[in-house]
C-alpha cells in the first residue's frame, strides 16, 4: 500500500508496457453477465440472467455453468465470491415480482440455500459485499417512508447471511429526487478494511457518494464533481485504503459520449476531485488496481488503463464490458450474451 500512497498522492508518472489483449472465454451459455468477483486469481464467479452463474477454480482453464433451481426468472447482477467453495448471488429485479433474493453456495455451486427474500414494494437489489465470511451488507434503491423521506433500503448480517437485519431509514442521508443507484451490478458498492463501506448514485444533479465506518450503522454523503441526470452518474468504485478512491461513470443512454467520467478521493471520499477523462472516452461502469498501482476501467466503449492517478489514460482495446475483477493481475471481466474475458496483467 506504500507504492500505492506514493503513486496517488505524489506526482510520480509511471510508464505502460505493452499488453496482451482480453482472451473471451467458452462458457456456454448466451446469458447476460453484469456480476464478477474473485477470492484469488484463480478463483472467480460470475452471475448473470436466467438465473444464470459461472464459476472457475483454476484461473479459466475450466467452468461450471449452471443455473439456480427455481429461480430461472431471476437476474443475478451480483456476486461475492468468498472462496472456490462459498459465493452469494444477489437478484436484481422489483421484489413485488418475486426478484428480490440472496443465495449461497457453500459446495462449489452444487447447490444454492435461499438466504433472504423480500416482496416490499420498491425494493430492488443494487448490491452486495463482505468485510469477511461473517459481515456483510446488501442495498436496494431507495424507498420512500412518509416519516423519513427518501432513502437507502439497506440489511447487514453478522452470521455469514443466516440472518439480516435493516439499517433504521433514519440513519441515512435523505435522497435527491430521482436519485438512485445507477449500476445494478455490483460495482457501486465497496467495503474495505473491518467496516468502511461506500455506496455511489446517480440521477440527481451530481454524482454522490455515501460513506459510513461502522458497517452501514451512520452514514455522511459528499457530492462529487463528475454530472448526474436522468440517464447520468456514477457507476463504479474502488477503494485501495481507507482514504484512497476512485469513482466512475457517464451516460447510459449515450455510451460513447465524450467528457468527464472519473474521480478520485484522497481523503476517504469527504471531497473528490476530476481525472482525465478516458481513452476511449465515454461510459466507465467499472475500476480495479493492477499491479504497479496501476487502475483498469472498463466500459461499453472500451477498455482504458492508466499509471499515474488518471492524468493520463491508455487505450486497451474498443471490447465493451459491463464489470470487471482482478486479483495479482488476473482481470475477468463480463458482458452481454455469454461475454466473459480473461487478460493477466504483469
Amino acid at each position: 500500500m506504500k507504492q500505492l500512497l506514493c503513486l496517488l498522492i505524489g506526482t510520480l508518472s509511471l510508464s505502460v508496457p505493452a499488453l496482451s489483449q482480453w482472451q473471451p472465454q467458452s462458457v456456454g451459455t448466451d446469458a447476460s453477465f453484469r456480476a464478477v468477483s474473485v477470492s484469488g486469481a484463480d478463483v472467480a464467479w460470475i452471475g448473470g440472467t436466467k438465473g444464470t452463474f459461472l464459476h472457475t477454480a483454476d484461473g479459466g482453464k475450466t467452468w461450471q455453468t449452471g443455473t439456480v433451481p427455481d429461480a430461472q426468472g431471476c437476474d443475478f447482477r451480483d456476486v461475492q465470491a468468498i472462496d472456490a467453495q462459498t459465493a452469494y448471488l444477489m437478484s436484481a429485479g422489483p421484489a413485488e415480482k418475486g426478484q428480490a433474493r440472496l443465495y449461497k453456495t457453500t459446495d462449489g455451486g452444487q447447490h444454492w440455500t435461499l438466504l433472504y427474500q423480500t416482496q416490499q414494494t420498491g425494493v430492488f437489489f443494487d448490491g452486495i459485499d463482505f468485510w469477511d465470511d461473517q459481515h456483510g451488507i446488501i442495498f436496494s434503491d431507495p424507498l420512500t417512508d412518509p416519516s423519513v423521506g427518501r432513502r437507502w433500503f439497506m440489511l447487514t448480517t453478522d452470521d455469514g447471511g443466516k440472518t439480516w437485519q435493516p439499517i433504521p431509514p433514519a440513519s441515512l442521508p435523505v435522497m435527491e429526487p430521482n436519485e438512485a443507484a445507477f449500476a445494478a451490478s455490483g460495482t457501486s458498492i465497496v467495503v474495505q478494511g473491518k467496516r468502511n463501506v461506500w455506496i455511489a448514485s446517480g440521477g440527481g444533479v451530481f454524482g454522490r457518494v455515501f460513506r459510513s465506518k461502522d458497517r452501514g450503522r451512520t452514514w455522511a454523503v459528499s457530492n462529487t464533481p463528475l454530472p448526474a441526470g436522468e440517464a447520468t452518474g456514477l457507476f463504479g468504485m474502488h477503494f485501495f485504503t481507507e482514504k484512497i478512491g476512485v469513482v466512475v461513470g457517464g451516460n447510459y443512454k449515450q455510451e460513447q459520449q465524450p467528457g468527464p467520467n472519473g474521480a478520485i478521493t484522497r481523503d476517504g471520499g469527504q471531497t473528490w476531485t476530476l481525472l482525465t477523462p478516458t481513452d476511449p472516452p465515454g461510459l466507465k461502469e467499472a475500476v480495479a488496481l493492477l499491479p504497479g498501482d496501476r487502475l483498469l476501467a472498463v466500459g461499453p466503449s472500451g477498455t482504458s488503463l492508466s499509471a499515474d492517478q488518471g492524468q493520463t489514460w491508455q487505450r486497451l482495446d474498443t471490447d465493451g464490458f459491463h464489470s470487471v475483477a482482478c486479483a495479482k493481475g488476473t482481470c475477468y471481466a463480463v458482458g452481454a450474451k455469454g461475454k466473459v474475458a480473461i487478460q493477466r496483467f504483469k
